[in-house]
């Protein structure tokens, strides 16, 4: 995980500098994250409370896995944790480190390094399970309690986390490939029993939450992009009723070369036109995109909630058509 650039914090916790973090600082371009719903890359925690630890073995993740190494490791169960508090303040001085190095860049405004070493908001995503950290609430108040939002991205199979937390993130991310059990056991290869009943669980309380919630829905050519399955996605999408739906193609990224292929990886247009027609089947219309990152954004309010205020919103912000166009875009540790 080192090589790959992820940085630890305290026992189980990483940061990453993202490729859209640089991106934003050297020449004012963001990802799909500031488009939709205003947060500045160049603002934006990215970490994992749980590095190691994940409920799924999907074949879609970028980062490898015990068995890939050989390594005997149970993964559903944290045997430690660290105290929130610490890991907010250690979690904000490594962003500040990560970013102190851009002061010496000749393309960067200084007032960007001046807002970038004062981070806003925390995204809980990155690698593992989130919700298996078990004072999860607490970090999120303590974020909170900073002034910053939240993103929480879950696979959802803590259904039990979700319906205990004290304080709601800012914003709730369930992340979908599979649209049944069968699709379910064989792309996310749960490691844990009822794992796919877990998750309908936790579709079934997403409408109690109070703030913006998101299915996103990772589509990998060949696989979930089906008339079945965009059906199948429908059916999910009625029981969760989200704020939002994110259709993102899968990138050919780390050990996920290892288990799919480069053509499972869709183009922005082939992506839209899935959005499309889950717009069709849903009732959702298709109201923001980002060609880049290779996603689209279905809505059921007409103007996404700003959680930052960063980006305009628009279907027509020209932008480069695939990531790869960019010299430095790593496949091994850019997500």
């Amino acid at each position: 995980m080192v090589k790959q650039k992820y940085h630890f914090v305290g026992r189980h916790t990483v940061v990453k500098k993202c490729y859209w973090t640089h991106r934003a600082m050297v020449d004012g371009r963001h990802c799909y994250k500031c488009k939709f719903y205003g947060i500045e890359s160049h603002r934006d925690i990215q970490m994992s409370p749980s590095a190691f630890w994940c409920w799924n073995a999907c074949m879609h993740c970028w980062r490898i896995r015990p068995q890939d190494l050989g390594v005997d490791m149970d993964e559903t169960k944290m045997p430690f944790y660290d105290d929130p508090k610490i890991l907010v303040d250690e979690l904000i001085k490594a962003h500040r480190r990560l970013m102190s190095g851009y002061k010496g860049h000749p393309k960067v405004d200084p007032k960007l390094i001046e807002e970038a070493l004062n981070p806003a908001h925390l995204t809980l995503s990155l690698t593992g399970e989130p919700t298996l950290y078990p004072l999860l609430s607490e970090l999120i108040k303590e974020v909170h309690r900073r002034g910053m939002t939240t993103f929480l991205v879950t696979r959802g199979v803590r259904p039990d986390v979700l319906a205990n937390m004290d304080e709601e993130p800012s914003q709730l991310y369930v992340s979908l490939e599979a649209w049944d059990k069968k699709s379910y056991d064989y792309f996310t290869r749960p490691l844990v029993p009822r794992a796919w009943e877990l998750t309908l669980e936790t579709l079934e309380l997403m409408p109690s939450f109070t703030s913006p919630t998101v299915i996103r829905i990772t589509l990998v050519k060949g696989f979930n992009d089906s008339d079945e399955a965009l059906r199948g996605f429908a059916k999910l999408i009625e029981i969760a009723k989200p704020t939002y739906i994110e259709v993102k193609s899968y990138m050919w990224l780390g050990s996920s070369r290892y288990r799919l292929f480069k053509d499972n990886m869709a183009e922005h247009e082939y992506v839209k036109s899935v959005g499309f027609k889950l717009s069709e089947y849903t009732g959702y219309p298709l109201i923001g995109e980002s060609r880049a990152s290779r996603v689209i954004l279905l809505s059921s309010i007409p103007e996404p909630i700003r959680l930052g205020k960063g980006c305009p919103l628009g279907l027509k912000t020209p932008e480069p058509d695939t990531i790869g166009e960019y010299d430095d875009y790593d496949p091994d540790t850019m997500p």
